[in-house]
């Protein structure tokens, strides 16, 4: 199925409320030095988190890369603020996405780098983060992917971040990641694809790498010497996506994933979402769901959540 027009009791969700229901508004002069705008940018981060949560549930990928967009694009933000006075620190963000579709083959990359001084001139944030997103379509069903990561955190170096830095926090630094990255690659198949219900899924083989604060400074908390080497893990990776829409106001999903190794635990979650429009105004989300982890004291958690949007 190629016609995302068959989206009506999906994405007319978003879009009949989209408009009313996040508008930007306008905040008055002097909202800065009352404290207005730190409230508006919260209100605002709460309806993207909302938003998004929709987004998720109607999974553009769904029915294959017919509506693409084709080509070469992408975004790219930037941040800095620097305080005299009182307060003295700086904080840099810079994140960017590039997306390149070119036929049956769409991949993208997205990057972050975060830089920030606490009061003292001390580095309080240093973290550099990328990811690589690809799939290859044979045909309508059959399809190829690729999921890439890497992190980095520049402060865990095995060397105390500043002298207020407590011996606690210091200790824990040489068990936190330096390094971490991970590749995986597989097939994927769409079992079902018509306009009512959709259904894939993708297993696949994932390499893990990481690396210490212990590791990159070769001693331990104690100053004893340890394997300054990194840490190479191989692991299965397996996704599944349902989707189903009742009527044109209802559709259900159920989303699977596991990530499982010989040297790690097992990791599974699971989330079902039921979505429905109650009127023109008025769209509801409710989720449910549940990760397992293997070897914990209490192995699953559970989480309910509800997300409304309401325009007028």
């Amino acid at each position: 199925m190629k016609k995302v027009t068959l989206l009506t009791g999906t994405a007319a969700i978003l879009a009949a409320l989209s408009a009313p229901a996040f508008a930007q508004t306008q905040i008055a002069s002097g909202a800065d030095a009352s404290g207005v705008s730190a409230i508006d940018d919260r209100i605002t981060d709460i309806e993207d988190s909302v938003t998004d949560s929709f987004d998720r549930a109607v999974d553009e990928d769904r029915f294959g890369p017919a509506d693409r967009r084709q080509g070469l694009f992408g975004t790219m933000s930037l941040s800095y603020s620097g305080r005299t006075g009182n307060n003295e620190n700086q904080d840099l963000a810079l994140a960017g996405r590039i997306n390149n579709n070119q036929g049956q083959f769409a991949q993208s990359v997205g990057l972050s780098i975060e830089f920030g001084e606490d009061d003292n001139g001390n580095k309080d944030q240093e973290e550099v983060n990328a990811i690589y997103d690809a799939q290859y379509y044979f045909n309508d069903q059959f399809y190829a992917f690729a999921l890439g990561r890497i992190s980095q955190n520049g402060l865990v170096d095995g060397e105390r971040n500043s002298e207020a830095q407590s011996a606690e926090d210091f200790q824990a630094e040489f068990s936190d990641l330096r390094r971490d990255a991970f590749l995986g690659f597989g097939p994927g198949y769409r079992i079902i694809n018509n306009p009512t219900t959709t259904w894939r899924v993708q297993a696949g083989v994932g390499v893990r790498y990481t690396q210490t604060g212990a590791q990159y400074a070769g001693r331990d908390f104690f100053g004893n010497t340890v394997d300054d080497s990194s840490d190479t893990d191989v692991g299965y990776i397996a996704s599944s996506r349902l989707y189903h829409r009742i009527n044109e106001n209802v559709f259900l999903t159920n989303d699977t994933d596991y990530l499982g190794s010989s040297d790690a635990d097992d990791v599974i979650t699971n989330e079902f979402g039921v979505n429905f429009r109650l009127s023109e105004q008025l769209a509801t989300r409710a989720s449910y769901t549940t990760e397992y982890q293997e070897n914990r004291k209490i192995r699953t958690d559970n989480s309910l959540g509800l997300a409304v949007v309401y325009g007028f």
